[in-house]
């Protein structure tokens, strides 16, 4: 093997040794076999691009080219022109598996299901980092700038998962990172035989004792890399324990919540939505007969920026063996003790715990944090519901009209902090919930009323393949077109309750689910839901129900609407499969368009995690396809590397006449050892 092969191979070696750390983000570990054969077919079109040789830039657009089809035929074989070639469809279909990946990453917690959007996220990054580590340590021969690369691949995956081994993962990114500086430096000395110090006159051996000025660069830049790898880690709070964003961090008596993570409750609820099959997340049992109103509750959202709302960060503390009486609940409201034993589906990972609000007591396993403001369970470390097994006692709370109609003002701190809106929302908003609560006598009538136009009487439609808006202009806009699904209802609900000056938040969860034959609940994924929560003091925060076709109106809404029953109104409760769906494929995907049409076939599970053909190929046909690329981008080279090989070998038998004539028929003898070393060294690099 020669020097050069051998230095492509340990760039090819310590690329993958830093994608290691990358190993405990995602449950399955086959994506790591793809990269490999992927980056070693990669490595190989560097290789006999410099034999041959060609220019260095075309060189790596020819590694580039061979990283793009290989890919094409992994993830967007289908859509290619003969399986191979990416057209404009292979190019849509990677932007496809690019947003879905993206979403995936915001979705799951650590350690998140291998979808084909991450793997391809995970294999793309990898083949990226191997060629950029190529380039600079082969093809232009500066080893020790390719670990920042390398770095940058260490540091993502240190920075995500902090599970304790991120001391493990970093020990095997160095030591591939020094077997690459090892094998460069080996190179240069096999090319250019003894390596020249940089002493006084530039010339001259390097001083006994002394590094040569190359290794001491090497030194300089590995010792910068190295140490920033231990830094860059320690200095992403953000990115603790998941692929996602930190809900908070806890401070004072409560003690630290290093490590909790959330998902992103949004993207996660519209996917859920859309998706064509009804996947069971959860069963339950319980105590009351009024499963109507036991919506399971997964976190309140309080921060409105004018476009979308989100969590704030508070303490985090330990979870208390009685959670404290809730916020504004007075003794003469109704309130009947519920208990509530819930089963999580293994295909269910969610940081945050599912519950009926309010809850009361919690016996959960597992590292659970509670929240007190939103009185929410947050998994640390890791920590998902994911197979769990739970019990709750919560609390239905029953108030009457009356009751809600005569509440007196809430505390001052709840309407400073639960009434904001920024000075950027449109002012149709503020305007729209006036005139839509005109001549009501109290904040209760307010709520029904805004409730009652959403749902019956403002001609609205419910819609999940709208987009839910991410600019200052979203809440005026559905108002505008009047479609959307629960988050835009509830969102808009509750920003305009706001203006009102009606405390207000918007609360994600579940819906109550099916009623099953055995007695039990079934919860699915098109259970998803969001809704507002209003605080009325005396019932505390209290649900409303404007989204129509989607759950159901609270009875202490009920009485104010015109009728018990809108004839023209949607069906209460959606359609919903009875029974959990059988994991189809991970590889069937869907467009929004596919979706709404009804052209979708074997619906994808998206949180099952995959099996051994979650990427679609087994290893075995991804070994074949990868043979078959290589045969490809090598078949055009045959003849040039004929060219060379045959010009070789004339050159070859040539030497020796040209050096005796170069000698002035002295022999060999007479010519320096260390002379006749170094023309061997640059003839060998010239047939090279």
């Amino acid at each position: 093997m020669s020097g050069r092969m051998r230095l492509a191979v340990c760039a090819a070696l310590a690329t993958l040794a830093a994608a290691c750390a990358l190993l405990p983000l995602v449950e399955r570990t086959g994506w790591l076999l793809q990269a490999a054969l992927l980056l070693a077919v990669q490595t190989a079109v560097g290789v006999l691009g410099r034999r041959v040789p060609l220019a260095r830039p075309l060189t790596v657009a020819a590694q580039a080219l061979a990283g793009l089809l290989l890919l094409t035929v992994v993830f967007a074989g289908s859509h290619a022109v003969g399986g191979l070639l990416p057209g404009p469809d292979a190019f849509r279909e990677f932007g496809q598996l690019v947003q879905e990946g993206a979403e995936d990453v915001g979705r799951y917690a650590i350690p998140a299901p291998a979808t084909t959007g991450i793997k391809l996220l995970l294999v793309g990054g990898v083949l990226v980092v191997g060629l950029v580590v190529d380039a600079l340590a082969v093809t232009y021969g500066v080893a020790a700038p390719a670990g920042l690369p390398l770095l940058a691949l260490y540091s993502v995956a240190a920075g995500l998962a902090k599970d304790g081994t991120d001391w493990l993962w970093f020990l095997v990114a160095a030591a591939g990172y020094l077997v690459l500086l090892l094998a460069e430096g080996r190179d240069r000395l096999a090319r250019w035989g003894r390596v020249f110090g940089g002493g006084p006159g530039g010339s001259g051996f390097a001083p006994a004792g002394s590094a040569p000025a190359p290794v001491r660069t090497g030194r300089r830049i590995g010792a910068l890399v190295l140490g920033i790898a231990l830094v860059v880690p320690a200095v992403l709070p953000a990115m603790d324990s998941g692929l996602l964003e930190s809900p908070g961090r806890s401070g004072g008596a409560g003690g630290g919540a290093d490590g909790v993570t959330s998902v992103k409750p949004l993207v996660a609820l519209q996917d859920s939505l859309r998706q064509p099959a009804n996947r069971e997340v959860m069963r339950y049992r319980t105590s009351t007969a009024n499963t109507r109103d036991l919506y399971l509750r997964i976190v309140a959202l309080d921060q409105f920026d004018g476009s979308s709302w989100r969590s704030s960060e508070r303490p985090l503390t330990e979870l208390p063996a009685e959670l404290p009486t809730p916020a504004g609940l007075a003794p003469d409201v109704r309130a009947d003790l519920v208990n509530t034993s819930v089963a999580a589906s293994g295909s269910y990972a969610q940081n945050y715990l599912p519950l009926p609000y309010p809850a009361e007591r919690v016996r959960a396993d597992g590292r659970w944090r509670y929240e007190p403001e939103g009185r929410t369970l947050v998994g640390d470390r890791g920590q998902t519901t994911r197979g769990l097994r739970y019990q709750v006692s919560s609390l239905l709370v029953e108030p009457t009209a009356e009751q809600l109609a005569e509440a007196p003002a809430p505390p001052t701190q709840v309407l400073r902090e639960y009434t904001k809106v920024p000075g950027s929302l449109p002012p149709v908003v503020a305007r729209t919930a006036r005139e839509v609560t005109a001549g009501s006598a109290s904040a209760y009538q307010q709520a029904v009323r805004l409730q009652d136009w959403f749902a019956v009487d403002g001609g609205f439609r419910y819609d999940t393949e709208v987009d839910s808006g991410s600019d200052g202009q979203a809440v005026a806009k559905f108002l505008k077109d009047k479609r959307g699904f629960c988050v835009h209802f509830s969102f808009s609900m509750a920003a305009m309750a706001r203006t009102l000056g009606i405390p207000a938040r918007v609360a994600v969860g579940f819906m109550p689910g099916t009623p099953q034959a055995d007695g039990s609940v079934s919860v699915g994924s098109k259970d998803a839901h969001a809704w507002p929560e209003l605080y009325f003091e005396g019932a505390g925060w209290t649900r409303f129900e404007p989204t129509p076709s989607r759950g159901s109106a609270p009875e202490y809404t009920v009485s104010q609407q015109p009728s018990a029953v809108d004839p023209g109104a949607p069906s209460p409760v959606p359609d919903r499969s009875a029974a959990p769906a059988a994991p189809p494929s991970a590889d069937d995907r869907c467009t929004a368009q596919m979706k709404k049409q009804g052209g979708c076939a074997a619906p994808a599970e998206r949180a099952d995690g995959g099996g051994a053909s979650d990427g679609g190929l087994s290893p075995g046909a991804v070994a074949g396809i990868a043979v078959a690329a290589l045969a490809v981008v090598a078949l055009p080279l045959l003849p040039l590397l004929w060219r060379g090989r045959v010009r070789a070998r004339r050159l070859a038998a040539t030497a020796p006449r040209r050096r005796g004539r170069a000698g002035g028929g002295s022999g060999p003898g007479e010519t320096p050892a260390g002379q006749g070393g170094r023309d061997a060294g640059v003839g060998g690099r010239h047939l090279a």
